[in-house]
């Protein structure tokens, strides 16, 4: 697990998009932690069972794990700890001991489902973009919803018209061809979280 800024006081952890969007926005959250690191806020970047460095087969993994492991990781670090999820990551931080979750563009379980199955027909074969999901991790993933209490804030992309506390400059990374970074879009989300994170600890 990945550690940036200071080991003390408030203390970020990400839950990266799931699946192939991970791999085109990792280098776009880090940098997100490295910008809060500066501003004095630490920050960890957990791999999951089944993604990242992990030894576990992504055909082995399930939600349920993910949710558990995320809540594990969370424990390890000084407090308060707050999420940043983006995308599909809103769905593994329910069961997380948490001071407040910000959220980027989050999904549905049944949106990020409806999204792997077109990855799966447009790619004509039996796996999703090169994972091999187990049907049990679908029929939770097709099933699951973001939790929503406590301390929340919602973002948006700019155009994106669903309800949001606030709508950031810059272009969807998760749906690029290959992984990239938006420096505006990721000072903007670094720039918010610290703001709302200030507020929050009052």
């Amino acid at each position: 697990m990945p550690r940036f800024g200071p080991d003390h006081g408030p203390t970020v952890i990400a839950a990266l998009p799931l699946f192939e969007e991970a791999n085109r926005t990792r280098a776009a959250v880090v940098d997100v932690l490295r910008r809060l690191a500066a501003r004095g806020i630490g920050g960890a970047l957990p791999d999951l069972p089944g993604t990242g460095e992990s030894l576990v087969p992504t055909a082995q993994a399930s939600l349920g794990d993910w949710r558990e492991s995320f809540a594990a990781a969370a424990g390890t670090l000084a407090g308060p700890v707050f999420a940043m999820a983006w995308r599909g990551g809103a769905l593994v931080d329910g069961e997380a001991a948490l001071a407040g979750r910000w959220r980027l563009a989050p999904l549905t379980g049944a949106a990020q489902y409806r999204e792997l199955e077109r990855i799966r027909q447009l790619g004509g074969g039996a796996d999703y973009a090169g994972n091999r999901l187990s049907p049990a991790l679908l029929d939770e993933l097709d099933a699951a919803e973001p939790l929503e209490a406590g301390a929340l804030r919602i973002a948006r992309l700019d155009g994106d018209p669903r309800e949001a506390a606030i709508r950031l400059p810059g272009r969807p990374l998760w749906r690029a061809s290959e992984p990239g970074v938006d420096p505006a879009l990721q000072e903007a989300v670094a720039e918010d979280l610290a703001a709302w994170i200030a507020t929050c600890a009052g």
